[in-house]
């Protein structure tokens, strides 16, 4: 009896024509079979969002992947809609597998609530589904881009390395979904480790740039100061200082750590303000 392929939903936050969505569906393809849905747009830093204003169109593209045409579908919404759509709507059956990227830039610490391509990670594994975010660390100039010189051949490999073990064994308790950050200059040689999100803040916002409120103005960002200081073991550290693969297992229970008498003790311990 032959065995049944997997099949895996792939998406990302960067849009239908991201480079980086392509690497991945090359790569995962030798694994399986893969349904692309990605959002139409752009849309980055929309989290696990899930707009009222999205319009859910579905529209049917092709691109040239490995030099073959694919089908693949963009969706009028945020990543966590587009993997809502796909699983809902657009793959023939349920996939085995959710992965989310190749991201354009690094997502890190702090700051992955607000990162698309975990977000739709997050969609996916708040679903149940087994699910995979990666992304790439790459200058801040080309995060919103569709650069052709950002290379995503290392990128691709792990993507489908750890495709491969989720889809090889069982789930982990405790562990909803894996994170994966490559550095700019990894090879499919360089070495990974598990890690712990940083506390530190990774990237700082800045003031838009404009000469009147009634000016059009994002908030922008910008790598903070805090590297010196970042702690062994974190994702940061590993991307940054040691340059490997830093791979970190979330879980969506937020649920602070604490020994919750000690903490109500707090909460009730006299001190507080009256008003």
């Amino acid at each position: 009896m032959t065995k049944r392929k997997p099949h895996i939903l792939l998406t990302n936050d960067d849009g239908i024509r991201s480079p980086g969505l392509w690497a991945a569906a090359g790569e995962l393809s030798k694994i399986g079979y893969v349904t692309v849905a990605a959002p139409r747009e752009q849309s980055s830093g929309m989290g696990r969002s899930l707009p009222s204003t999205s319009d859910g169109i579905i529209k049917k593209e092709q691109v040239q992947i490995n030099g073959q045409s694919w089908d693949v579908y963009a969706v009028g919404g945020s990543p966590a809609q587009a993997v809502l759509h796909g699983i809902l709507e657009i793959a023939p059956h349920q996939p085995d597998l959710v992965v989310s990227g190749i991201n354009y830039g690094e997502n890190v610490g702090l700051g992955i609530t607000i990162s698309g391509t975990v977000g739709a990670a997050m969609e996916a594994a708040g679903l149940g589904y087994r699910a995979l975010a990666v992304s790439l660390e790459t200058d801040p100039r080309l995060h919103l881009s569709h650069s052709e010189d950002v290379d995503f051949k290392a990128a691709a490999h792990f993507t489908a390395y750890f495709a491969r073990i989720l889809l090889a064994k069982k789930t982990f308790e405790g562990v909803d979904l894996l994170k994966v950050e490559v550095p700019r200059h990894a090879t499919p040689e360089t070495e990974w480790r598990l890690s712990r999100l940083s506390h530190l803040r990774y990237y700082k916002p800045t003031p838009a740039k404009r000469a009147s409120w009634n000016e059009p103005g994002p908030v922008g960002y910008e790598h903070d100061n805090n590297l010196p200081h970042e702690q062994e073991g974190t994702d940061v550290y590993y991307l940054r200082r040691e340059k490997i693969v830093a791979v970190t297992p979330i879980s969506l229970d937020m649920t602070a750590r604490v020994d919750f008498q000690d903490y109500e003790n707090h909460l009730r311990s006299p001190g507080h303000r009256k008003d």
